[in-house]
């Protein structure tokens, strides 16, 4: 099931089930991708229709911002926000895929760098074009350029 679609099946339980937390996030989530749909450029008068891709890079961001929002708040001392941007985070991070860990990474940067032909610092960009549809959702990707850095300056 594409995932803007389980979104809309997770809200429909969600409000059976009397869960508002949960209702309200994933309401969140619904209105980025459906804010994100508007402006994307398109053909006529057709809305765009985002893929799960598309619409797990909407989530990614929902979570940075919040990871920010959840800095600021607690350099603030507000750790009533701070909870409650964490507890959105929970929310939203279950439509995330699994996290790789960092050999996993590796492995995949590898791999990228045999297919591309990378070998020194000046790849960075060609090999950052090959991993980020194939980690999206899966790493974070300013640890993959890091590591990617690391990798090309070796």
């Amino acid at each position: 099931m594409p995932l803007k679609q389980q979104l809309t099946t997770d809200m429909k339980a969600a409000m059976k089930s009397g869960d508002k937390h949960g209702l309200g996030v994933i309401r969140l989530m619904l209105a980025a991708v459906k804010q994100k749909e508007v402006d994307e450029p398109r053909a006529g008068d057709e809305r765009a229709e985002l893929d799960d891709a598309q619409v797990l890079a909407v989530l990614e961001k929902m979570v940075k911002q919040r990871r920010d929002s959840v800095t600021q708040y607690e350099a603030a001392g507000r750790a009533d926000l701070a909870d409650i941007e964490k507890s959105e985070i929970v929310v939203i991070e279950r439509y995330l895929p699994a996290k790789l860990g960092e050999a996993e990474i590796l492995a995949a940067i590898d791999a990228a760098m045999v297919e591309t032909g990378a070998s020194g610092p000046a790849d960075i960009g060609k090999l950052m074009g090959a991993l980020k549809p194939r980690l999206a959702g899966q790493a974070d990707m300013g640890q993959v350029s890091a590591l990617v850095k690391q990798r090309l300056a070796n």
